[in-house]
């Protein structure tokens, strides 16, 4: 069937989109729209303008019999300052503010719009590594290593607090909370990682690092590769400590628990670690 231009551009965007580092042949399009090759590679080429222009992501074209499109979806600079300065006034307010120097963050990551820019700024900063796996600890990083891994077309895998039997056989670090200094077990099925692996971490909230930390050493313990550390937002660290020194936040927040209860928001160091 015959498909009007248009159309084609309407479809073809949206397949390019759910299948994102994903190579699409031109055979595969010509044959969905029965068109010819040359007005495909057309259409891809107005598509990958547009992408540009939008700073929304990056189409490729690879020529050859087994060649076609790859579209990789990111922020440019001025969107990722956008979608950073938006979670920013989403997070400046007092009344989030919980005992322990904790911040309330349950109902923006219940947000299907901030989820998608929590994801694409997250995609953004390692769109040019090898990453193979998104990790994160339950339960609240679930959410946000799922819109992650929407945008890299990548798995995600959960770290366990106590063992599931629906897990199988599991490997099991001690590591140490670093807000509150006490020893903790987390566990991960040894059929989600393979040796060799890269991984990304990412998390909703650090405070002393010891989750990530944890985290780290549970790669280690598979013999994969950590490619980074990613947490949506920084509060204050125990005692001035961190656990980590090499994490990635999206937004800092500065909370006072004492008499006077505050949070002040501002970005973290991800605008300055991605794009300086």
């Amino acid at each position: 069937m015959k498909v009007r231009r248009s159309n084609r551009l309407v479809d073809m965007t949206r397949y390019l989109m759910e299948h994102p580092r994903t190579l699409v042949s031109l055979k595969f399009f010509s044959e969905r729209y029965g068109s010819a090759k040359s007005s495909i590679s057309e259409d891809l080429s107005i598509v990958k303008h547009t992408f540009h222009t939008w700073g929304e992501g990056r189409l490729e074209t690879i020529p050859g019999a087994s060649g076609g499109a790859v579209l990789t979806s990111f922020y440019s600079k001025e969107n990722a300052q956008r979608a950073i300065d938006n979670l920013v006034a989403a997070v400046n307010d007092d009344s989030r503010l919980l005992p322990g120097g904790y911040v309330y963050l349950s109902d923006l990551i219940g947000r299907p719009d901030i989820l998608r820019q929590v994801g694409r700024l997250i995609a953004t900063q390692y769109v040019d590594k090898d990453v193979d796996v998104i990790m994160t600890v339950e339960t609240k990083g679930i959410p946000i290593a799922q819109s992650v891994a929407m945008y890299m077309n990548k798995p995600f895998v959960i770290v366990r607090n106590s063992s599931h039997i629906t897990e199988g056989p599991t490997v099991s670090v001690n590591y140490v909370s670093g807000s509150v200094r006490r020893i903790k077990k987390m566990e991960l099925s040894r059929r989600t990682l393979s040796a060799g692996a890269n991984v990304v971490v990412v998390d909703d909230f650090m405070k002393g690092g010891g989750t990530l930390n944890g985290m780290h050493s549970l790669i280690k313990e598979f013999d994969a590769n950590l490619v980074g550390m990613t947490v949506l937002a920084e509060g204050n660290a125990t005692n001035g400590k961190r656990l980590v020194d090499n994490c990635t936040a999206l937004i800092k927040v500065d909370a006072e628990d004492g008499e006077t209860k505050s949070i002040t928001a501002r970005p973290g160091n991800f605008m300055t670690t991605v794009f300086d």
